[in-house]
């Protein structure tokens, strides 16, 4: 049975960390657009920073982010420069200074800063934006280049949250994928986080990736259990070579089928679950006490561009090449190009390349995959009603959604959608039936399981 829903189902759709998604974005939302939709800002709710680091020291071949190779710290530092006046020049089109209740890190290799440039960019945004003793900061870290002195300088900076790249602990997939890094090399580093008072620390582990086996997936889940962390994403491999040259060196006959990948997400899934974990959506887990096991019960749970996530602001301002920043008007995204990143800040210029204006219709439609992401459950009469439209706006997705319910991916009861436990590593299937620019669209996508 399982053999043929994948063969049917495990096509190529987008993760849905937005909607609509990136590969819509247009170049008629301009920096004009962009500085309007800042000073235009007065909601007090806190706003949200994501800060992206393009660099690391060398590459991983599984990687599907923005990232630069550099071998001297010079171009970072010059880069912090200008992120720091990028803080700056955003800054100055706000209405206000705002509170910040969240700041994530991301890249590329945050950690690849040096402990002064952390303070000093910690202390232009504290300067531009208010940060209460609640505001979650994150960091993403690569353990391999960490050491206790760099832990104590994220403490200081008031670094509440660590997620752990990992992917596997073995040795031979770590050789296909470029990236060593020892089992205790990951704990040595564990324990100097929890030395610094920095107890909320995240794994990132991965399947699907070359020379894995289910067997493999169980050990690597136990030895990431014995780390004892406060969540655990558990994300597919997405091979997408015409998207990202390096991971051709990754030969595709090294990878497992897409059968093989479900077994293997599966067994960690269980494993986790059997161990305390509470697993969120499609592709996470929490412990019980975890923030976002609690947001996953109350029904705030969200998701956004780093995946999911406690954070419920409708303003998320990017900083730095390539990121993306959500307002409630639409989506902005920098230049991916750090050079051309570098001459707009430079010449006082917000440095957007592209983005998005939603619309009502696309506000619907977004709440609609959110909530089948999150909730994995959707009311769609109640969804219209909140939206002030017709409950028959939406009647098309139920055509669409004819054979995931009639093979067992979802039940329908009037009109609430409820996720079953076989459909839920399907469930990007499931919400595409509400995107209406997926026919359209000239993206590829990686495979849905």
């Amino acid at each position: 049975m399982i053999e043929h829903l994948l063969e049917k189902y495990a096509v190529g759709v987008p993760r849905y960390t937005s909607y609509p998604t990136a590969p819509h974005f247009s170049e008629t939302v301009t920096a004009d657009t962009y500085a309007n939709w800042l000073s235009d800002l007065s909601d007090p709710q806190p706003i949200s920073l994501y800060m992206h680091i393009p660099y690391c020291e060398e590459m991983c071949w599984y990687c599907g982010c923005l990232t630069k190779i550099v071998k001297r710290y010079a171009p970072i530092s010059s880069y912090v420069d200008t992120l720091t006046a990028e803080i700056d020049l955003v800054a100055a089109h706000l209405p206000g200074k705002f509170k910040a209740g969240a700041v994530h890190w991301g890249g590329g290799s945050p950690t690849i800063l040096k402990a002064d440039d952390w303070k000093r960019t910690f202390e232009i945004l504290h300067k531009r934006f208010e940060f209460g003793s609640d505001a979650d900061i994150a960091v993403e870290m690569d353990p391999r280049t960490t050491t206790p002195e760099y832990v104590a300088a994220l403490a200081e900076c008031g670094v509440n949250r660590v997620s752990i790249g990992v992917q596997d602990f073995d040795e031979n997939v770590q050789k296909a994928i470029n990236r060593i890094q020892p089992y205790e090399v990951t704990a040595r580093v564990v324990g100097w986080l929890r030395d610094a008072g920095i107890t909320n620390i995240n794994l990132d582990l991965m399947y699907g990736l070359p020379h894995q086996t289910v067997a493999l997936v169980e050990d690597m889940t136990e030895k990431a259990l014995s780390l004892a962390p406060t969540r655990i994403a558990l994300f597919g491999y997405a091979h997408v070579p015409w998207m990202k040259k390096h991971q051709r060196l990754i030969p595709t006959e090294l990878l497992p089928d897409t059968l093989e990948r479900y077994r293997q997400s599966e067994t960690a899934a269980k494993m986790l679950v059997e161990a305390g974990f509470n697993r969120i959506g499609l592709d996470h887990f929490a412990a019980p006490k975890d923030t976002m096991t609690r947001a996953a019960q109350d029904g705030s749970l969200r998701r956004n561009f780093q995946g999911y996530t406690t954070d419920t602001s409708d303003t998320m301002l990017g900083f730095g090449a390539s990121s993306i920043g959500n307002m409630p008007q639409g989506y902005v995204q920098n230049t991916s190009a750090i050079a051309n990143y570098t001459r707009s800040v430079s010449n006082g210029e917000l440095p957007i390349a592209r983005g998005l204006k939603v619309s009502a219709e696309d506000r619907l439609h977004r709440d609609a995959i959110n909530m089948l992401m999150c909730d994995l459950r959707l009311d769609v009469a109640a969804l219209c009603e909140q939206h002030g439209v017709a409950d028959s706006r939406l009647d098309f997705v139920f055509e669409r959604l004819a054979n995931p319910l009639k093979d067992g991916l979802m039940t329908l009861n009037g009109r609430t959608i409820q996720v079953t436990d076989a459909g839920r590593p399907l469930v990007r299937v499931i919400a595409a039936a509400f995107d209406e620019y997926l026919a359209h669209a000239k993206a590829r996508h990686s495979i849905a399981i």
